[in-house]
Parts: C-alpha cells; sequence; structure tokens
C-alpha cells in the first residue's frame, strides 16, 4: 500500500478539502485526486463523497480512517527506529564474563541515559562482517591477527591491556606462589578448552607458547568458566591462564587457601615479563551513530598506559 497515498488520504479526510490537504503537503490538487483515486483502486472502495463545501469520507472511508492512521503511526516509529542514534548502540563483548563486559557495565553505569544492546560474537572475521554489514556498531577484540589486515573501512583504537593471571586449585604445585614467571610455567600443564583455531585469542596463546616454550593443552569441549573453574580446582596437574578482570571477585591467592564460590582457587600473578592481553574497540568509520563517539571518549578516559615495561604483546598486536 502506497503510504504517501495514505498520508494523502488522511490529511484529506481531516481538512475536508482536496485543496488544503494538497496545501498541507506541499503537493498540487491534481495529485491529491490522483493519489486517492489510486487508493480506492487498490482497497476497491469509494473514500470520498463531494459536497458543496468540499469532500467527507463514505462509510467505508470512515472505516478505513483509523487504520490509515495507524499505518502511518507504524511507518513513523519503523523510521524513528533507524535513524542516528534512536536506536540501542549494539556492541560485541565476546562474552559475558570478559573484559570487554566489564567496560561496557562501567560505561553503563556512566551513561545510564544510554540505550544498549550487547551481544556475543565468535571470532574476528565474525565481528568485521557485522560491523561492515551494521549489524552491530563495535567490537571489543585483540586486533589483529597475524597476515589479516582489517579492512579500510574499520578503525580500531586499544582501549586496554589485560595482565594473564595463572589460575590454579589447592593442590598444584605453584599454588602457594605469591608470584610466577612464565620461565618456571614450562612443563606444566595448561588447560585452556575455548581455545577456537582462527580466532585472534588462539593467535594470541600460539604465539606466547612459541616464545616461551609453554604447554597450552585446548583439548575437550568447552562447558564455560564454571566448569572450567570446578576442573582445575579439583586437579592438581592442571592451570589455566585467566585475564586480571575476566573474574575479578576472585581474589590473589595466598598460602593458606583463600577460598571463593566453594573452590580454593588461587589467582597468581605472571612476571618476568607478564603477558598482557590487548583489547580494542573496533568499529565502522562511517558509522554516525552518537552514542559510539562516547563510547570512544569514556574508553580514552579509562585506558591505562599500553605496552609498559615488563610486559608482553605478540608483535603483530596494533600500537596504542
Amino acid at each position: 500500500m502506497d503510504l504517501d497515498a495514505v498520508r494523502t488520504f488522511v490529511a484529506a479526510a481531516d481538512a475536508g478539502r482536496f485543496q488544503d490537504a494538497a496545501a498541507e503537503l506541499a503537493i498540487t490538487q491534481q495529485a491529491v485526486s490522483k493519489r486517492i483515486a489510486a487508493l480506492e483502486r487498490h482497497l476497491g472502495v469509494r473514500l470520498f463523497t463531494r459536497t458543496p463545501r468540499g469532500v467527507r469520507p463514505t462509510i467505508d472511508g470512515q472505516a478505513f480512517l483509523p487504520h490509515a492512521r495507524e499505518l502511518l503511526r507504524v511507518a513513523e516509529r519503523a523510521g524513528a527506529s533507524l535513524r542516528t542514534g534512536s536506536r540501542p548502540l549494539r556492541v560485541d563483548v565476546i562474552a559475558s564474563r570478559g573484559a570487554g563486559s566489564g567496560l561496557m557495565r562501567g560505561f553503563h553505569r556512566a551513561h545510564p541515559e544510554i540505550d544498549l544492546d550487547v551481544v556475543w560474537l565468535l571470532g574476528i572475521d565474525t565481528a568485521v562482517a557485522a560491523i561492515r554489514s551494521g549489524e552491530i556498531d563495535a567490537s571489543f577484540r585483540a586486533v589483529a591477527a597475524p597476515g589479516r589486515p582489517l579492512p579500510e573501512d574499520i578503525e580500531a583504537v586499544r582501549v586496554l591491556d589485560e595482565p594473564l593471571q595463572l589460575l590454579t586449585g589447592p593442590a598444584h604445585a605453584l599454588a602457594g606462589a605469591r608470584s610466577v614467571s612464565l620461565a618456571e610455567l614450562a612443563g606444566h600443564r595448561i588447560w585452556m578448552p575455548g581455545l577456537v583455531p582462527g580466532t585472534e585469542w588462539a593467535a594470541y596463546y600460539d604465539d606466547l607458547v612459541a616464545e616461551f616454550g609453554l604447554t597450552i593443552e585446548a583439548t575437550g569441549p568447552n562447558f564455560g568458566s564454571d566448569a572450567l573453574l570446578d576442573t582445575i580446582a579439583d586437579t592438581p596437574a592442571l592451570a589455566t591462564f585467566m585475564g586480571e578482570q575476566t573474574l575479578p571477585r576472585l581474589p590473589l591467592g595466598t598460602a593458606p587457601a583463600v577460598r571463593t564460590a566453594g573452590h580454593g582457587l588461587r589467582r597468581i600473578p605472571v612476571t618476568d615479563p607478564t603477558p598482557v592481553y590487548p583489547h580494542s574497540l573496533l568499529w565502522h568509520r562511517d558509522n554516525p551513530h552518537p552514542a559510539l563517539s562516547s563510547l570512544r571518549a569514556y574508553l580514552a578516559t579509562t585506558s591505562a598506559g599500553h605496552d609498559a615495561t615488563g610486559t608482553w604483546t605478540p608483535g603483530w598486536v596494533i600500537p596504542r
């Protein structure tokens, strides 16, 4: 159904004269007549009766009028949902417990007036495609994977370097350590079932293994963080890496064991050097959403220095 014709019908019904409707719509009276005639042909009924003073809706026109008004209201709402700033800012945070999610919670506390829609996408290729198609406005990623530069229309800025820490159960050989160097981790089994080949985090850990001679196992299905914590807590031979902000409620472990949520888990700082996971924000350079600028400004005020002395990131990570 032609919405211009519906709009013309409503204007004529309200005005009572085609001439007045034409003036309101800034079209000719002939155009009004043509639109009404086309709408009548589409509906198969007469919508107006001519009177000495102008026009008035027929019985069919009166029946159609409230529905015509609703059609125009729905069209207006549909258009408004797509206008810049009228829809929620849609951001991919990869996982609900990750640092990206924490950054977005902080942004929401700072800007509760901004509507947000948070999603979880797997892999940088999926995220970049979603940004380019307009499915999402931004994504938190470790940019970029080696040999796979970002498309020219995708912007990126590094917003957080998250130190990795070792997570062990109470019976692990390193459980009593206040810190552990990367060299000391050689020969220990580090279990990370969530590593997916082709993702940027898999590329990150591949480089970490290659440079420091670590043993990272990605065997077995990934049943999520709760199952991972259970297994690490109960298996003395296994440890895992965890971002400093991934499970912020777990305190740093000291002897004797600090028990949290039923686990005797220990979070142990990794040093010499400290591997940091570099989080960047990606967005399309032509995205006009005003809340995107607010998010970027917020992240600029919360991000600490990058590439600090004593830290390590792969050589392919984008600079600050």
